[in-house]
């Protein structure tokens, strides 16, 4: 019986030192919660799966794009950026890059952040003939303006963001007024995601600029239509972006790059975990059903990683060894 307590204490003892070890190796981490959605998620199935899968200490520290890149770039801290959309800073980044203070790891979104104009998936499937935003624009009584149904509508960005210069310089260099389409704006976010909802529980056409992966994609089916024609960058920032262009040109939205990037001290004190972060992708449509499952049960960022990880076990066990993935599932 000694013999046996003994043992069973000796094994007990490797064990956690063996877990001490793995956590010392690792050290602790601090990731960046940026104040959207997918980030903050992302953020949280990071700190689940380096806590659990690689004894990791980690912090989650408030994030947002610009300030977040200048403190790792000139402080190391924090160690890692889930999802970060590099074309904000691509120039200083890839100078980070080369003197090697930062990484960039796996491409977290794997399709990219996608913008465009979309129509409802029911709408499509009734209209195959409908590919591009000019073919919508052929049928403008597929698309009843809120206000006025015997007007159409094309639904612009929030105001004051971005996008809603370049949906409107699109709308022009379309002629969509002169094919009987005003250019309706929502206000905010809120007012744009209801114009969506409110087309779905009424069955009537919608269309308008959105973007992805977010939870009203993942609530509700759309198709995002072509503009015919590839991105064209110098015409972008000389025109489309730019507000009142005088002479714009159709053009195509361009895909955002969104890496995972990690600091040069992350590597060398983490580097069990390098593997990981230089594979873990997930696509649009599972965000934002995940995004989707938040918002129906009003679910935190931690929420959504934890629901993430129960429900697409396929997909993030191949983003590890076995024997991690083991651990994270007995964690959770």
């Amino acid at each position: 019986m000694k013999k046996l307590l003994a043992s069973t204490l000796l094994a007990a003892g490797l064990y956690a030192a063996a877990g001490s070890a793995q956590a010392a190796e690792c050290g602790d981490v601090s990731i960046a919660e940026m104040n959207w959605a997918s980030a903050g998620v992302a953020a949280y199935v990071d700190k689940i799966i380096l806590e659990s899968g690689y004894g990791c200490a980690v912090t989650v520290v408030t994030g947002d794009t610009m300030p977040t890149f200048a403190s790792m770039n000139e402080k190391g801290q924090p160690d890692m950026a889930p999802e970060f959309w590099v074309n904000a800073v691509r120039t200083a980044l890839d100078e980070a890059i080369a003197d090697g203070r930062l990484i960039q790891a796996a491409p977290l979104l794997s399709d990219g952040g996608v913008e465009g104009w979309w129509i409802p998936k029911f709408i499509a499937d009734a209209n195959p003939d409908i590919k591009t935003v000019e073919d919508a624009l052929k049928h403008p009584e597929l698309f009843p303006a809120p206000e006025d149904p015997t007007k159409a509508a094309v639904t612009n960005c929030p105001s004051g963001w971005n996008c809603q210069v370049s949906t409107a310089n699109l709308y022009r260099a379309l002629g969509a007024k002169d094919k009987g389409f005003d250019l309706i704006d929502t206000g905010s976010a809120a007012g744009l995601d209801g114009s969506i909802a409110n087309a779905f529980e009424n069955k009537k056409g919608w269309l308008g600029y959105y973007w992805a992966p977010t939870a009203i994609l993942g609530k509700y089916e759309m198709v995002k239509l072509s503009f015919g024609v590839d991105h064209d960058k110098a015409s972008w920032d000389a025109c489309t972006a730019v507000p009142d262009c005088a002479d714009p040109k159709v053009n195509a939205y361009p895909v955002s790059d969104v890496y995972t990037v990690v600091t040069k001290g992350f590597a060398e004190k983490a580097g069990v975990a390098m593997d990981y972060v230089k594979t873990r992708k997930w696509d649009n449509a599972t965000v934002g059903k995940v995004l989707a499952w938040m918002e129906e049960n009003q679910g935190t960022n931690e929420d959504g990683a934890k629901h993430f990880l129960e429900t697409y076990p396929d997909m993030w066990t191949t983003w590890v060894a076995p024997e991690v993935a083991e651990k994270v599932k007995a964690a959770l």
